[in-house]
C-alpha cells in the first residue's frame, strides 16, 4: 500500500482519529483528537530571539566598518613606505569585510525566518481549527 493511500485512510478512519493523540496549540480543548500537545511554538520566544538577530544586525551594520577609511588609508601608507605590513594590514581588513557581512547576512536571515515561522504557524493553526471545526459541526448532518 502506498503512502498516500495509508494516509488517506488514516484520515478517514475513527479509529486513526481516536489513535492519535494530538492537539493544537491554542485551539479549543473541544476541538482535539484527545492527549497531550505534542507540537509548540511559541511566539514570544521566536519573536525575542529574531528581535535579537535584528538588533546585532542593527549594531554590527553601524559598528562594523567605522574603522574602514582609517585602516585603507594606514595600509596604504605602510605599503608606501615599503612595509609588507600595509598588504597584511589590507588582507586583514577584506577578511573582517567578509566575515561581517557575513554575519550580517546570518542576522538577517535568522530574523526573517523567525518572523516567517511564527506568522506561517498561526496561519497553518487557524487552518486547522477552522477545518476541525467544520468536520465536527459534518458529521452531525449524515
Amino acid at each position: 500500500m502506498s503512502f498516500d493511500a495509508m494516509w488517506g485512510q488514516a484520515r478517514n478512519t475513527a479509529a486513526a482519529r481516536q489513535q492519535n493523540s494530538m492537539q493544537l496549540n491554542h485551539a479549543d480543548p473541544g476541538i482535539t483528537t484527545g492527549g497531550a500537545s505534542d507540537y509548540t511554538v511559541t511566539s514570544p520566544d521566536l519573536k525575542a530571539v529574531g528581535n535579537d538577530a535584528q538588533e546585532l544586525f542593527h549594531h554590527l551594520d553601524t559598528d562594523a566598518f567605522h574603522a574602514g577609511a582609517t585602516t585603507g588609508t594606514a595600509s596604504d601608507q605602510l605599503t608606501d613606505d615599503g612595509f609588507k605590513t600595509g598588504l597584511a594590514l589590507s588582507s586583514a581588513w577584506f577578511t573582517w569585510c567578509s566575515q561581517a557581512e557575513a554575519l550580517l547576512s546570518a542576522c538577517a536571515h535568522i530574523h526573517n525566518h523567525l518572523e516567517d515561522t511564527v506568522w506561517t504557524h498561526k496561519n497553518h493553526e487557524e487552518t486547522l481549527v477552522t477545518n476541525l471545526s467544520v468536520e465536527k459541526l459534518d458529521k452531525h448532518f449524515k
